[in-house]
């Protein structure tokens, strides 16, 4: 049996980071974890390819060789989806379809011969053995939640680690908390599922084994999710990493009350991370309460951003705007609570009704739905009627993207950060070389030709002589800017 599994394309846009990857050398942000899990989740005699399309091209000949073609997608695929479709109908191959995008939208996609539905732990055996029976079925679903602890470990030889800017590892699946718009309760619960930590280990070696030696992104819908239990695989790691030489950094996704846990923050301090991307969505009260973001309630959520920065860790933001609740002057206090709270990836998005959700379920009640959704964190084609207005909506929507990515605003966003930041974390080591040639690259696209030089020099001489230590992430950010910079150009927000 020959399986030729596919990842779709990525569009540029805000979390692609397509515009950062020239200056380090890499084509793609993230490897197709989903997929390398699933290679281990198949029989062993059968042939498996994976093609990335985010930096391999789709041959002919790949489809050809094929008996059966699986790809997996989020929403944001969808239009690489579609052509990957077309492509291979033409071979009149069977093609097995998984992930979110298929999960909550399968019914949008008609020319699939069979869907693989939900967690792939529970439907894909059942799969498995009904294609050695003759008797595949159209879709395979399940409402029930795998142990986590007996999913197999990535299969790295898959793919060629050397074009990625980081590796990835899942720890825990699930979010206990309750938000209106979030789809990850609705895929992988509320009760969250978590590893062994011997199982954690073993995972790390097998990225150790692959000679990897920097960044792994921790996947996890809400890592603090279950903190007792995270507690005790964080103290595995931190042994792990001090007797390793701390080969990796790692980062991951939490909610904000991380900065009222004291021994969780030490914890994750000693096992290498470096930084947290929290749902912060708006500083406006009301409309945190509407969308049932309760754990963001009732806080100085600016100070919670400070004590994570104090504490080891820049937080990266997610913002919306369009809750029912926002007003005008929503887009300002926005503004001004990123740029004072030193956030400076801030990934400001239009709010966006995604299947299956509670704010789908309650908008389609009331006759607001006017399609499925894009996937893309920052599109301006809304699948909903606003209560607000809809130009002015996009109107304020804009005036945000133009303020905070505004290079004046952005490089000395880069120094609020710094000016905060206590690093505890380890650097990987980086080749003397391959230092200076992304310097190089960094001053002559963003010193000499980039817009707002001036304001780059500013940040850049203000972080030598005051916090020399920090200049590799101030570089970093600095590269993060120019990409996001570019794909808001792109899409006209700025």
């Amino acid at each position: 049996m020959k399986v030729l599994m596919i990842y779709p394309e990525y569009p540029a846009t805000f979390w692609s980071f397509k515009y950062a990857l020239p200056f380090i050398g890499r084509k793609a942000a993230f490897p197709p974890l989903g997929l390398l899990t699933v290679s281990k989740m198949l029989p062993e005699s059968w042939e498996k390819r994976l093609i990335d399309m985010n930096v391999k091209k789709l041959n002919d000949s790949d489809i050809e060789w094929a008996d059966y073609v699986f790809v997996s997608a989020m929403i944001v695929q969808k239009k690489s989806v579609n052509e990957i479709i077309k492509r291979i109908k033409k071979y009149n191959k069977f093609i097995v379809a998984g992930g979110p995008l298929f999960t909550t939208g399968y019914s949008e996609f008609s020319e699939i011969d069979c869907f693989v539905l939900n967690e792939g732990e529970i439907t894909i055996p059942e799969f498995i053995k009904d294609l050695e029976k003759g008797q595949i079925k159209k879709i395979y679903t399940s409402d029930e939640k795998p142990d986590i602890s007996k999913t197999p470990i990535p299969d790295w030889k898959l793919i060629n680690i050397a074009n990625y800017a980081s590796l990835s590892i899942q720890i825990s699946r699930g979010c206990p908390f309750n938000c209106e718009f979030c789809d990850i309760i609705i895929m992988n619960g509320r009760i969250p599922r978590i590893k062994t930590a011997e199982q954690v280990i073993q995972e790390l070696n097998a990225i150790y084994d692959t000679g990897w030696r920097s960044s792994v992104f921790v996947v996890d819908d809400n890592f603090i999710g279950n903190k007792q239990h995270i507690k005790l695989i964080l103290k595995s790691i931190s042994k792990w990493m001090k007797e390793k030489h701390y080969p990796f950094t790692l980062f991951t996704e939490a909610s904000v009350n991380l900065a009222d846990e004291e021994e969780l923050m030490q914890l994750m301090r000693e096992a290498n991370f470096n930084t947290v991307f929290v749902g912060i969505e708006t500083p406006e009260e009301e409309s945190l309460l509407s969308c049932g973001k309760i754990q963001n309630t009732g806080k100085n959520l600016q100070e919670k951003v400070k004590i994570l920065q104090r504490n080891g860790f820049q937080v990266q933001g997610g913002f919306i705007v369009g809750f029912d609740t926002d007003t005008n002057k929503t887009f300002d206090n926005m503004i001004k609570f990123i740029q004072n709270s030193g956030i400076v990836t801030a990934m400001v998005g239009i709010l966006s009704a995604l299947p299956q959700t509670q704010l789908y379920k309650r908008l389609q009640e009331a006759g607001r739905i006017i399609k499925f959704p894009s996937g893309n964190n920052t599109d301006i084609n809304l699948n909903f009627i606003p209560k607000m207005d809809k130009e002015k909506l996009i109107e304020g929507y804009k005036k945000v993207l133009n303020s905070i990515f505004n290079p004046d605003n952005y490089y000395n966003r880069i120094i609020i950060f710094l000016r905060e930041y206590k690093k505890f974390s380890k650097n990987t080591q980086m080749a003397f070389n391959l230092k200076m040639k992304i310097l190089l690259k960094v001053i002559w696209k963003l010193g000499i030709w980039g817009k707002g030089k001036i304001h780059f020099w500013k940040m850049f001489f203000w972080t030598l002589f005051k916090k020399p230590h920090l200049m590799q992430d101030a570089i970093t950010l600095s590269i993060l800017g120019f990409h996001y910079r570019k794909v808001f150009d792109n899409l006209n927000l700025l």
